[in-house]
């Protein structure tokens, strides 16, 4: 297989390839593994019951997925990574501000994920958890380096193996014996259910800055709505799924959370373990891998502002090993308790994250309505200018009100409190940027020429 020419440019019409179907799979698997699975076993320890922790899932999960796949409805007709199109809305330059937020992100995730993953391979084949870390990012770099086309594919037969795995593994949950009293609606409290609904859909919403870097080859006559809907359903089957396991496994056993790998490579018993520890291992490559190439996406969007960046082969290897490196000497760093306070601060910022959602949904979809000068986004001097002064204020204030509503184990605003624990900043987070940007960006809009995005396909800049 090719190794991926292409970075962050536009991709041409007779590159595109591909069928909306294939995105299914990208999104089914990349939600099959340990970690999403431990986040939905959380409501257990927030104190909601199996019922109202069910209820929350499915609630969090249909609610922020929606935000995620309309993000990935824009690859198509773009053809260009999530970030880069940030630049319509904040500037070509004002886009690293949620830029720096998303390596950030990108490097913690990477760096948790990784570390789950080392764990198993250590325990497994009885290797030094340093070295483990080593021979997992390895892998991930490797993988990371051939690009879109391998990933796709790679997620393709991982979801497959997953889909067996883990059915195997759900009728065993499911004969497990579960408190009577588990199913009942009974004892529902609003603030904890709010703050599980609330985790749930930010762990949606996190996918958005990368999810369309995985649409944007197909062609661009793909129906957006085949492109929602594929990635829509991966992710959230996937996700529920995984996250039901979780609360399931959290009331069946006591302790699960402390030890939840372990737990999960001995569902299926002794003679499978082999099988169970692959899977977790997989798991977690398959989401690493994402993060990988997220990071590696973002950090060449943020600096080819600058540097005028052309993204050679070589130019590709520097950067995704150096990430790589980074990433690494972060894991291995953070094996004790510092990466669990650092994965912390790194949901801490992925709040941030929510108001840039809001924005960039506002303009694709309401005010632009997709059309867009592709080659202007890469133009410092072009009609979205280096800073869009509008956007950037409509983002630092919906932080600060989101501020007061988060409820996180590092910091609990003062509204959050005062409910009970209760967290609303991911809906204060949606709301406030989307009528601050609308109301002034619309009138900036109406005094300005209308660009068709045809115009951007006929440049030679991008071929």
């Amino acid at each position: 297989m090719k190794v991926e020419t292409r970075s962050i440019e536009y991709i041409p019409e007779n590159e595109r390839h591909g069928k909306a179907r294939g995105l299914f799979p990208v999104w089914f698997g990349a939600q099959m593994h340990l970690t999403t699975l431990v986040t939905g076993a959380l409501c257990i320890s927030f104190g909601l019951n199996l019922f109202w922790s069910v209820m929350a899932i499915i609630t969090g999960n249909l609610l922020g997925a929606i935000f995620m796949a309309s993000h990935s409805a824009q690859g198509p007709k773009l053809g260009i990574p999530q970030m880069i199109q940030s630049r319509a809305q904040f500037g070509v330059i004002g886009a690293v501000i949620p830029l720096i937020l998303v390596i950030f992100m990108y490097l913690g995730f990477f760096a948790s994920s990784g570390l789950l993953g080392a764990q198993v391979l250590s325990n497994s084949l009885s290797i030094d958890l340093t070295w483990s870390i080593i021979i997992m990012n390895g892998i991930t770099f490797i993988v990371t380096m051939i690009g879109h086309d391998l990933i796709h594919k790679m997620q393709k037969y991982l979801s497959w193996f997953f889909f067996i795995i883990f059915l195997a593994a759900t009728i065993v949950v499911f004969n497990l014996p579960i408190p009577a009293e588990s199913w009942s609606p009974a004892g529902f409290e609003f603030s904890t259910f709010m703050l599980c609904v609330s985790i749930v859909a930010t762990w949606q919403l996190s996918f958005a800055p990368y999810v369309a870097d995985y649409s944007r080859y197909l062609p661009i006559d793909t129906p957006p709505a085949k492109t929602f809907w594929y990635t829509y359903t991966g992710s959230v089957i996937g996700t529920v799924w995984m996250m039901l396991l979780g609360v399931l496994l959290a009331v069946s056993i006591p302790g699960y959370l402390e030890n939840s790998g372990t737990y999960l490579s001995q569902l299926l018993g002794n003679r499978f373990v082999f099988i169970m520890l692959l899977a977790i291992f997989l798991g977690q490559l398959s989401i690493n891998v994402f993060n990988l190439y997220g990071s590696f996406m973002s950090t060449v969007s943020t600096i080819e502002p600058f540097t005028n960046l052309k993204v050679s082969p070589k130019v590709r290897m520097f950067f995704v090993l150096g990430i790589t490196i980074i990433g690494t000497l972060l894991t291995i760093i953070g094996k004790g308790n510092f990466l669990e306070y650092f994965t912390n601060f790194i949901l801490l910022i992925s709040y941030f994250l929510i108001p840039w959602t809001a924005i960039n949904l506002v303009d694709y979809y309401v005010l632009r309505r997709g059309e867009y000068n592709i080659k202007d986004m890469f133009d410092l001097n072009g009609q979205y200018g280096k800073v869009n002064w509008i956007t950037t204020f409509s983002f630092l204030i919906s932080i600060i009100v989101e501020l007061p509503f988060i409820n996180t184990s590092i910091y609990v605003g003062p509204i959050a409190q005062s409910l009970g624990g209760a967290d609303l900043a991911w809906i204060v987070g949606l709301i406030v940027p989307s009528f601050l940007y609308y109301v002034m960006m619309k009138r900036k809009l109406y005094h300005s020429p209308k660009v068709s995005l045809s115009e951007s396909k006929t440049t030679n800049l991008f071929r």
